[in-house]
């Protein structure tokens, strides 16, 4: 298994609705950062389900670190 790619050290601040599905990339490789494009096969990672519990703003990992698969745990700032 490769390791993830860091698409971006800052969050992705995203509006999300509530009852909906968002496939989070876990691979850093996509082109529709912070969602799966399906850039990740072959790497042996997936994409992670983050399903909207309420309307509102989210942020989501850009680093692809994070200890809390999808959100930003702010792992980012320790990263080089």
């Amino acid at each position: 298994m490769e390791k993830p790619l860091i698409a971006q050290k800052t969050p992705y601040a995203t509006d999300v609705e509530a009852g909906k599905s968002y496939w989070w990339c876990a691979c850093g490789r996509s082109k529709a950062q912070p969602f799966c494009d399906g850039s990740h096969k072959g790497t042996g990672l997936s994409p992670v389900e983050y399903k909207a519990q309420r309307s509102r703003t989210v942020y989501f990992c850009g680093c692809k670190h994070t200890g809390t698969p999808t959100m930003c745990d702010g792992t980012h700032a320790s990263l080089t």
